[in-house]
């Protein structure tokens, strides 16, 4: 009996004594806190293992609580284009939805003149008083924009800008004082970090999903500008339809991405969400803010990405880069002194691996902005310093009317007439070329002064008209109708585009 209480009390001592090891061997800290650049970063972490330290998080609430104020639904109305309609027009790659809602009518055929496409989607508070990026394709092309806080205040919101090549827009609601979110550095973010996206999808407001990062720089050919920039964040957080605008932020609450498309055969979410990087929209923002139309920079020069293959076949001894197919002329890479065949491997000390990731950093410049590009030619490591030019190749600021790059492509800038010099040129129409730089006008022997009366023979009365028809001509050819005053003979000119 006596070695029986013996045994008993050391079988309790040594219970006692392995839940002690155990509790210390895999107790967690609920909370850790970090210094981040000057904030204080709280991630609630779980230990996984106690002899690798990995770690996962279990509680989203902190960044929920901190973006959920700061993330807004939009809802937008539009008059119908009296074209077919397709509320998509026709130019998503399969397997891409972009997630603008529509509701109006969804039959094709002519859409009546008065009919008008309503839609939703989300977006973000940047400034306390009252800017708000979303997409281009959610409001870029509104006549009317409702914005609902979460606290269900609603406010008319204008348009202050937007930006197609990133499928970017700027609004502001006239109010004060509102919780506004801060942006991360996306170029920070890793692949396989937690993220948490949060919107409006298919009208359920303020909804939450989290992922990690599956990819970084993705090109998904869903932007139907003529030179976009995509260099996508790739997540598996859940968005769906009504999520386009809204927010991707890190474990901070800090912004990292706008959401803006997902990979999917049905329309809905099945595995892969895309957002802008956070460094790209900050500097689209400031544009619009600033200027009104991004001040898109261009280093001039057609590229392509170095893969294996690619490689083996011009025996080049790296299998990442991006490969100068060819320099245009008068470009920042012709005067840089960049050669068909170089491989750039990095921008301003980033690596640059692929083509998408090169114009992601140059799409972040302004033209007459510098960047050091350090690339190989035969093998040995270069580098030189290169001037960004905007799409007419100068470094002057870009306006509304040179913006679209099929204008530029003229390489003109254009002055509307008043009435009196229509009169005594005998013309109804016309816009005037005021200035001529390099470009397709310039080479097809047209001076300044020149008078275009008519494009593909639709009449022309301003440079809003010049850009309608380039936009509307998919490449093809284009038939030039004018004249020089004091000349009453009409000219005609063909160009290729």
């Amino acid at each position: 009996m006596k070695n029986l209480k013996l045994y008993i009390v050391f079988a309790a001592l040594l219970g006692s004594f392995l839940t002690l090891v155990g509790y210390k061997f895999l107790e967690a800290d609920p909370v850790q806190i970090h210094q981040t650049g000057g904030g204080v970063e709280r991630t609630r972490l779980t230990s996984l293992s106690s002899n690798t330290g990995t770690t996962l998080p279990t509680d989203f609430t902190y960044p929920a609580e901190q973006t959920l104020p700061k993330v807004v639904h939009i809802k937008i109305s539009q008059k119908v284009k009296n074209q077919a309609f397709n509320p998509f027009g026709g130019q998503l790659p399969d397997g891409f939805q972009q997630f603008f809602q529509p509701f109006g009518n969804r039959q094709g055929g002519k859409a009546p003149e008065d009919l008008r496409e309503e839609g939703s989607g989300s977006g973000v508070i940047i400034s306390p008083d009252g800017y708000i990026v979303t997409n281009n394709h959610v409001a870029g092309d509104a006549d009317e924009i409702e914005v609902s806080l979460y606290d269900k205040r609603t406010f008319k919101a204008k348009l202050i800008g937007k930006d197609p090549s990133t499928d970017l827009a700027l609004i502001k609601i006239e109010a004060k004082d509102l919780p506004f979110i801060q942006l991360a550095n996306s170029d920070e973010l890793r692949v396989g970090q937690w993220v948490v996206a949060v919107g409006n999808p298919f009208n359920l407001e303020s909804t939450v999903t989290a992922g990690i990062v599956s990819a970084k720089g993705r090109n998904i050919n869903i932007n139907a500008d003529k030179a976009p920039i995509e260099a996508f964040i790739q997540t598996d957080a859940a968005v769906n339809p009504g999520n386009s605008g809204g927010a991707l932020v890190n474990m901070n609450g800090e912004l990292v991405g706008i959401n803006s498309a997902i990979a999917s055969p049905t329309g809905s979410f099945a595995g892969y969400s895309f957002a802008v990087p956070s460094n790209l929209v900050d500097k689209v923002v400031a544009d619009l803010r600033k200027y009104g139309v991004a001040q898109r920079a261009f280093l001039g020069a057609r590229i392509r990405t170095v893969d294996g293959s690619f490689a083996q076949e011009n025996k080049l001894d790296v299998t990442q880069g991006v490969w100068v197919d060819e320099v245009n002329d008068n470009s920042a890479a012709e005067s840089a002194g960049l050669e068909k065949g170089d491989v750039i491997t990095a921008i301003n000390g980033v690596e640059v691996k692929e083509s998408s990731a090169l114009i992601e950093q140059i799409g972040r410049h302004r033209p007459g902005d510098k960047v050091t590009l350090t690339y190989l030619r035969n093998g040995k490591e270069r580098s030189t310093e290169a001037t960004l030019k905007n799409a007419n190749g100068n470094t002057d600021e870009v306006t509304e009317e040179t913006a679209s790059i099929g204008l530029a492509s003229l390489g003109a800038d254009f002055k509307a007439l008043s009435n009196n010099d229509l009169d005594r040129m005998n013309l109804s129409h016309g816009v005037q070329v005021d200035k001529l730089r390099e470009g397709k006008l310039k080479k097809a022997g047209v001076k300044e002064g020149f008078v275009i009366t008519r494009l593909n023979n639709q009449p022309v009365s301003s440079a809003d008209d010049i850009e309608r028809i380039l936009d509307e001509n998919d490449g093809n050819g284009l038939l030039i109708e004018g004249k020089y005053k004091g000349d009453n003979r009409m000219t005609y000119l063909g160009l290729g585009l």
